[in-house]
């Protein structure tokens, strides 16, 4: 009995790209997919799933916030993230909500089925990369990055920022009040010691939180 993949991907070329090398298996089968935050969730409720690859970019829920809402749906459902976000802009988080694995779009496509049947049959894909950021993030008295401090939903504010996105656009996808993002943005300036916008964008860069290339 092959095991059932819910592939997650607003992206459709990314979707039927995962279908068909699943299909070259003799144990992974794409049994379902989803376009959007809300449609994983929907999928997620309807049956037992093996395991959900998911990238965080998708339209209405999103991130780190959808990963929580997936585990806390099905505790037990193993997650693999499979994103075009470099590992130190969301892996520790990603993994600290409760992702099985993170796997970077860019990685060498030799990676992608080993780590879905990893992720499927319970265990840990963490490639190098983010070992040594789980490694950093951990160690007791580690100099790690101001950034480590921020919340998850800070955290979702400061990429949206240096991307360019306005306040008011971020308070829509969040269903939140400008007022509550405008204090999101002051609490982040705060806690990495910053003065105004143009200081986050060159924090940004200097720590690879935002994706030059994209």
């Amino acid at each position: 009995m092959k095991l059932e993949v819910l592939v997650a991907d607003d992206h459709a070329i990314i979707r039927d790209g995962l279908r068909k090398i699943l299909a070259d298996t003799d144990d992974l089968v794409v049994a379902g997919e989803a376009a959007n935050g809300n449609q994983v969730l929907e999928r997620v409720r309807e049956r037992d799933w093996s395991m959900v690859v998911l990238d965080l970019s998708m339209p209405g829920r999103n991130g780190i916030e959808l990963i929580k809402l997936i585990k806390a749906e099905s505790p037990k459902l193993p997650i693999l993230i499979f994103s075009m976000h470099p590992e130190e802009q969301y892996a520790v988080r990603a993994i600290r909500a409760g992702a099985s694995g993170y796997l970077s779009k860019e990685e060498d496509s030799d990676h992608f089925v080993p780590a879905i049947r990893k992720v499927a049959t319970g265990g840990m894909f963490i490639s190098q990369k983010v070992a040594e950021l789980l490694a950093t993030d951990v160690a007791p008295g580690a100099n790690n990055h101001l950034h480590s401090a921020l919340s998850d939903r800070e955290h979702e504010v400061l990429v949206r920022i240096v991307k360019g996105v306005s306040l008011t656009d971020i308070a829509d996808e969040f269903s939140l009040s400008i007022k509550t993002i405008s204090t999101h943005k002051t609490h982040i300036l705060s806690k990495l010691g910053l003065s105004n916008q143009a200081d986050l964008i060159r924090y940004a860069i200097e720590h690879k939180l935002l994706d030059l290339d994209k």
